[in-house]
């Protein structure tokens, strides 16, 4: 779940400690818990070969080189040098020792332990990493899709024997110093992971999430069952009755999204026979069918220590870790569990399944579909050499965009974007999935037949040496480097070896990769057909090959909407008067329950820190400042294990407006059609081998005290120290002799873009509305709107139309951004490095800065703004994401506080979780302060209500006027604030950061000064904010992303008039 406060893209981060990598994100989503399906990778993480900023939907806590961006470069990191451990002891706490050994990749000593009394397996990794973790993880299959173990993995954080209060997990997020808190559902598994750098505050985590796991309040509470996962509401006899309940509401919006109910039934399809064939998650069809007997009985069958692993990491004390673990432990006795994942027998023949998603009603072009070939790809254990040799496959073949596979399908012109993603490897067997979407349902057989042609031509002609040896570098380098970004490593490495230790299989093997990775590359360099006989066993002649076709169906949702009305009525009819009033005197109970808080007695089990343990100076990160041919230069030493860390950053102020919306495909193009030299997979080939990968994207951002805003084309690159000059030639190479003429390509990228815009209005429709919200206050907010909001894809949808008719004059567009964006004038350069790395890399950046224009064009006046108003924009979806935003400094005055961080923290974890998500049913609610803009943004995430969820934003004055915030709930709210001040970074990370406070102006003696304000926080300040806020209230715009028909209803009878605008965009 999530919901909380959060700060928007490089305000408390860039401001007060830490940074976000996406030029125009919106408020991330924090805390979340829920389902996870299907994930990609045995090795490593998935990861393009060109760095990309965050997307607005995405979490924006990622950093560069983040979970899902890890990085590339030619030569392997020096991996950290052996050091011999001692031995452990044998028996300890009631633990018996396993297995030592020391993993040189990761610099741990590894040790096993099992349970003496249960058999619970421990695996604790010790090393020197501060950012400590800890994790317990339960097998957890299902025999159908009614989301029994997503609906407890909510649950069980909702209070506990030693915890008794309402929500635990709420209390962690007010006030600690965590750098990570979630729980999420696997198809086949349950996990609970927390982390922190704080010793005091990790144990605190692990006692919480302990006594959660184990001896939860849930199976003895039906309440906490009809909150998080169903129930049937009815607050008076004259209402309509509804099914509520939040994780019922979250799949509701996850079944609203076409690609999600496309992966949804090709998990199904790939998987009849075992427990992947059903969904862990729930179908909200099939949810309200879940009995709290069935709830009760998964609990006491799978959440037992004899069925779980519990796993540490960092540099804790080892010994100490045992005690904490056996004090919860020693309480249970063995018993069997049977939580076997049993594997899928492989189909005898190939087979085709069609089904329908629900597609709006089509004005212009019909909606298109999604087809896909997938396959299982073995029943029986693969060698750790053949899992290998089959991520670098997938690699080879998919990995970049200039891969041949994936370049087929996009040269097709058969869809309009690639769906599947390749291998996925962290189910008990590995599948395959690949193909396109937004295909002319006609053209399907010839999506299926490329796919298998191109494969046939792989598996004869192979792969050239150049595209070879840059996939093995950037595999090699992912693997070494284990640049998670603000992700713990530890976290990382858990859920790596998670995907062998869950199936009872070696738990070491996915970390200890030197071995497998030296012979591997011993192979090649034989000359031994490696690919071709593995595309030949595994897919070709792999008759487990199923062909998934989802088509649009215009009827679909309003046939879902009905027979869910249809099912309620028919339950309703069959209720008499008595067991009517019951459901009425229930639903007020439950939503009493739910906003009444817990007492500040009761809240006191939750073990916290205090303010004496927070630091009080604010820590800063080295910098040094100079001046080289008109350009800024930024220097941070920092230990990067001789990695160089390079960003530049150029002025985009002398971009005419009129082509602001191009710009991100502008930056696409720049490493998507080769260069005057070079080819584009040329190109794709020398940026695998000779950096650490590239990227280009725009920052736009508003900065305090001006209405003008900042924008940048932002490049990113990173390289090890002895390449930083390939590094320089290749930005060089990119920026002033990229070819921008290759028609084909840049319409696929257009589709490509266009369909990725679509799909995220329905599945983060709150993104779309913060954006749309923020473009009606500020410059800035028009100019990130114009590259990423609504107005984006329509720019989009006009120029897949215009290509073929006005191709010149895209290409003069995109020749014009070049010469007012290519100049140093104004730039600044960032380079992050210990004094070797930083020493080696200052020829090479006068040779590129002076291979740089040093004029551009002259500036232009950005002067756009969309109009003040409400607007409901439509989308077929069975969910609402509803926004509400005004602006502080304008609106009301507010003069900028430390403060206003532990307010919209304490807001998002406790009015607005409660109302909003609680006695609500949305998936998630919160609040976000931009302190640059002074926009003030209330939003809701996969929300069953809409004005309900508006009255809640304007109630949120009183709230502040009438709180009786008492010293420990304070404290808390203080020391979670501090917990995203100073959030865990690494050094790549940190020379980031300090980039965004340079360009936004903020001092270190600023951040002090907040610091200090945050620290002394007093319940004065709430009542002031709450002036403040009350401008939200009455001068404030409302955004909603929602149904047509929904929609319709509020403008026609529940608020005659409310949206000035209603917007049809799907």
């Amino acid at each position: 779940m999530f919901s909380g406060s959060v700060t928007r893209s490089l305000n408390t981060q860039a401001t007060l400690g830490r940074h976000t990598c996406s030029p125009t994100a919106v408020p991330r989503l924090p805390a979340l818990r829920g389902y996870s399906g299907l994930r990609p990778g045995v090795w490593r993480h998935r990861a393009a070969q060109t760095l990309q900023p965050c997307s607005k939907a995405l979490l924006q806590a990622r950093a560069f080189g983040g979970l899902s961006q890890c990085v590339r470069a030619a030569v392997a990191a020096p991996a950290p040098p052996q050091v011999e451990s001692e031995p452990a002891p044998k028996e300890l706490h009631g633990f018996s020792l396993v297995q030592q050994e020391f993993i040189q990749e990761y610099n741990s000593d590894v040790l096993i332990y099992r349970h003496d009394k249960t058999g619970a397996e421990v695996m604790s990794l010790v090393n020197d990493d501060e950012n400590k973790t800890f994790g317990v993880v339960l097998r957890t299959p299902v025999e159908n899709s009614k989301g029994i173990p997503h609906i407890l993995e909510h649950s069980v954080l909702c209070g506990s024997r030693k915890y008794p209060i309402k929500e635990p997990f709420v209390e962690l997020m007010k006030g600690s110093m965590q750098t990570f808190l979630n729980a999420f559902t696997y198809p086949d598994r349950t996990c609970y992971p927390v982390a922190s750098a704080n010793l005091q505050d990790f144990y605190n985590l692990v006692n919480v999430y302990l006594d959660a796991v184990l001896h939860p309040n849930c199976i003895n509470d039906e309440k906490t069952f009809a909150q998080e996962g169903w129930h049937l509401e009815l607050k008076d006899g004259k209402d309509d009755m509804t099914y509520k309940g939040v994780v019922f509401n979250e799949m509701k919006g996850v079944y609203s999204s076409p690609d999600s109910v496309n992966n949804r039934y090709t998990q199904t399809n790939m998987f009849p026979d075992n427990t992947y064939f059903h969904d862990s998650g729930g179908d909200p069809q099939v949810i309200p069918e879940l009995t709290f007997k069935e709830f009760q009985d998964f609990h006491g069958r799978y959440y037992h220590p004899s069925n779980a692993r519990f796993w540490f990491y960092g540099d804790d004390e080892p010994q100490e870790r045992l005690r904490l673990l056996g004090s919860y432990l020693d309480e249970f006795d063995a018993r069997p569990v049977d939580s076997t994942v049993h594997l899928q027998p492989l189909l005898k023949e190939p087979k085709q399944v069609t089904v329908k998603y629900a597609a709006g009603e089509q004005s212009e072009e019909p909606a298109k579909a999604f087809v896909s070939l997938n396959w299982v790809m073995h029943d029986e254990p693969l060698s750790l050499e053949t899992e290998l040799a089959l991520e670098f496959l997938d690699s080879l073949m998919l990995g970049t965009a200039a891969a041949p596979l994936r370049k087929a399908l996009n040269d097709s012109g058969l869809g309009e974007a690639i769906i599947g993603g390749g291998m996925q490897g962290e189910l008990c067997q590995m599948g395959f999935s690949l193909g396109l979407k937004g295909v002319d349902p006609a053209n399907a057989d010839k999506v299926e037949q490329l796919i298998i042609s191109e494969l046939e031509k792989l598996a004869k002609t192979g792969f050239s040496k150049a595209s070879i040896e840059a996939a093995v570098n950037s595999i090699e380098f992912d693997l070494r480097e284990n640049n998670t970004g603000r992700f713990p490593r530890g976290l990382s490495l858990m859920l790596r070896s998670m995907s062998a230790w869950i199936y009872d299989r070696d738990p070491l093997s996915r970390l200890r990769w030197t071995e497998p990775l030296e012979h591997f590359k011993a192979r090649l360099a034989s000359g031994e057909d490696i690919f071709g006989p593995l595309i030949q066993k595994y897919l070709l002649k792999n008759s487990h090959r199923i062909r998934v076709d989802t088509l649009p169906d215009e009827e679909l949702a309003a046939k879902q909407e009905a027979d869910e009305k249809q099912r309620l009525g028919d339950i309703r009819r069959q209720m008499d008067q008595t067991q009517e009033q019951g459901v009425i005197a229930e639903t007020l109970e439950l939503q009493h329950r739910q906003e009444t808080p817990d007492t500040a007695e009761a809240l006191a089990c939750v073990p916290t820190l205090q303010l004496e343990d927070i630091p009080k100076e604010a820590a800063s990160i080295p910098t040094d400042i100079s001046e080289q041919q008109n350009v800024t230069m930024l220097q941070h030493e920092l230990f990067t294990n001789d990695v160089l860390y390079m960003e530049t950053a150029l002025d985009m102020r002398t971009l005419p407006p009129n082509l602001l919306p191009l710009i991100p495909l502008f930056c696409r193009s720049l490493t998507q059609m080769g260069t005057q030299s070079e080819s584009f997979i040329d190109l794709t080939d020398r940026i695998g081998r000779q950096t650490g990968g590239l990227s280009f994207y725009p920052f736009i951002s508003s900065r305090r005290g001006s209405s003008e805003p900042l924008a940048y084309l932002m490049v990113r690159g990173k390289a090890m120290a002895e390449k930083a000059p390939e590094l320089l030639d290749v930005m060089r190479d990119i920026l002033l002799t990229a070819r921008l003429d290759d028609k084909s390509r840049f319409k696929q990228m257009v589709l490509e873009t266009r369909a990725g815009l679509e799909a995220g209005v329905v599945s983060s429709g709150h993104a779309m509305a913060a954006a749309r919200l923020d473009a009606q206050r500020s410059i800035a907010g028009w100019a990130q709107e114009q590259t990423g909001g609504l107005s984006y894809l329509n720019y989009v949808r006009d120029l897949s139309q215009r290509i073929d008719s006005d191709w010149e004059g895209i290409q003069q567009d995109l020749e014009t951004i070049r010469k007012a964006l290519l100049h140093r004038t104004g730039a600044v350069v960032n380079l992050t490095g210990d004094q070797k790395t930083l020493s080696s890399a200052a020829a090479p950046v006068r040779e590129f800065l002076a291979a740089l224009p040093e004029q551009g064009l002259s500036g232009s006046s950005w002067q756009g703004i969309l109009p003040a108003q409400n607007e409901a924009i439509t989308v077929p979806t069975q969910v609402n994401y509803v926004g509400k935003a005004g602006n502080l400094f304008e609106d009301a005055g507010y003069q900028l506080h430390g403060s206003s961080y532990v307010i919209n923290k304490l807001l998002g974890t406790t009015w607005l979780w409660d109302r909003v998500r609680v006695s609500g049913g949305a998936y998630g609610g919160f609040c976000d302060f931009d302190n640059h803009s002074g926009m003030f943004t209330y939003l809701s995430y996969r929300d069953p209500n809409l004005l309900k969820t508006v009255d809640v934003y304007d109630g949120t004055a009183d709230f502040l006027r009438n709180l009786q915030v008492d010293d420990d709930a304070l404290t808390k709210a203080i020391i979670g604030t501090m917990g995203d001040v100073d959030g865990y970074q690494l050094p790549d990370a940190k020379g980031y950061t300090a980039l965004m406070r340079h360009l936004l102006q903020v001092s270190d003696s600023e951040r002090q000064q907040r610091r200090e304000e945050i620290l002394s926080t007093s319940p004065r300040h709430f009542k002031d904010f709450a002036e403040a806020i009350d401008a939200v209230k009455s001068k404030g715009q409302v955004v909603v992303v929602t149904s047509a028909e929904r929609a319709q209803a509020v403008n026609d009878k529940e608020r005659p008039g409310f949206f000035n605008e209603i917007i049809k965009v799907l």
